[in-house]
């Protein structure tokens, strides 16, 4: 499986974006999708995932009210739609797929996924 993130930019505070990813070789239907996001200097973090299972999504705190996960099964794609940006989401983000169907508390480990893809910068300027 290959991901490619893709929809990254430069916004001001308050913008918004959306983020897509696309996996080859492999329907999103039987996969768990998340999204990482890496910030110079900063450890990897966890921002949003849909469950392969039941397509149940969960974010992190701060990602909650202001970005949304979805997957369009036609297009085999994943969005990520950030709404309200901050400066404090600049980050590279990332795309990544898992054959498991974690358990919630589990679906924000890296370990649960499989394949990573290459990011996409996003820069949210103040």
């Amino acid at each position: 499986v290959q991901l490619q993130a893709s929809g990254g930019g430069l916004v001001q505070t308050g913008g918004s974006l959306r983020l897509s990813c696309a996996p080859s070789g492999r329907s999103i239907s039987s996969l768990t999708m998340g999204w990482f996001r890496q910030a110079p200097g900063k450890e990897r973090e966890f921002v949003a995932a849909i469950r392969r299972s039941d397509r149940t999504s969960y974010y992190t705190n701060s990602a909650k009210g202001r970005f949304t996960i979805s997957r369009d099964n036609a297009k085999n794609t994943i969005y990520l739609q950030m709404n309200s940006l901050e400066p404090g989401d600049t980050a590279v983000y990332s795309c990544a797929a898992g054959t498991r169907s974690p358990i919630l508390s589990a679906i924000n480990s890296p370990n649960m996924y499989d394949y990573w893809g290459q990011g996409t910068q996003v820069t949210v300027s103040s």
